[in-house]
């Protein structure tokens, strides 16, 4: 089960196994899946999720939370690499990013959705369809779709709007194959800010749609006992 920490109380653990991360990635001589391997064997101490600098609590959370370890954790790292290059090349509007045992996608929500709309674009219609490709391609990882707003509004509208667009790639997804059972959705609203709400450029990287994808528990065992 992914657990996922949402308590101010947990600063000092998340800042270090951030710690960990931003170690292991500054040493250059290391493959991405030995840095994935070294990062899951630190997370396997620590019970929770990082703050980024580019992603909320809860996607990283999700990743981290799902994290073996040692050369469990190496062999799903392998994985990973082979699955997130080929999603670099396929998403054209996103980024992607290979954190620990498993890959961050970040979608800017203007891509995404006109404003204050959770129906897909055109564009981000082809980006997800891509992904649900790729996801079926690797029928052993789960995902978690997040969606997080800026500040502007009211609290709960925001986080109503969140979880309408999270929900709207979730369907998309499902329509192209991916199993229900593999998507988790969450909106946040405006409740992890990446960037300060008071500029422009703060507020247009707070709106945006996070997905966290990840071995799913029946992989992690089957590596782990092997």
């Amino acid at each position: 089960m992914i657990q996922l920490i949402r308590n101010r109380g947990a600063v000092l653990i998340l800042a270090g196994l951030l710690t960990i991360t931003l170690s292991v990635a500054g040493c250059s001589s290391l493959s991405k899946t030995e840095k994935g391997a070294a990062v899951g064997a630190g997370a396997g101490a620590v019970i929770g999720g990082v703050v980024g600098a580019k992603y909320g609590g809860t996607a990283k959370g999700a990743i981290i939370g799902a994290a073996v370890g040692g050369a469990a954790g190496a062999i799903i790292g392998q994985q990973m690499d082979k699955q997130a290059n080929e999603l670099e090349e396929e998403l054209e509007g996103a980024e992607v990013d290979r954190v620990g045992e498993g890959i961050a996608v970040r979608f800017d929500n203007s891509l995404m959705f006109d404003f204050d709309s959770a129906q897909l674009r055109a564009s981000a219609r082809n980006d997800l369809s891509s992904l649900a490709q790729n996801l079926q391609d690797y029928p052993n990882t789960d995902l978690v779709i997040v969606g997080h707003t800026d500040a502007v509004g009211s609290d709960d509208y925001n986080l109503e709007l969140s979880q309408r667009r999270a929900e709207a790639a979730r369907s998309h997804l499902i329509a192209d194959g991916v199993s229900p059972s593999r998507v988790t959705t969450l909106g946040k609203g405006e409740r992890e800010p990446v960037d300060s709400n008071d500029t422009d450029v703060g507020r247009q990287q707070n709106r945006r749609v996070e997905i966290a994808i990840y071995a799913n528990e029946e992989f992690r065992d089957e590596v782990a006992q092997n």
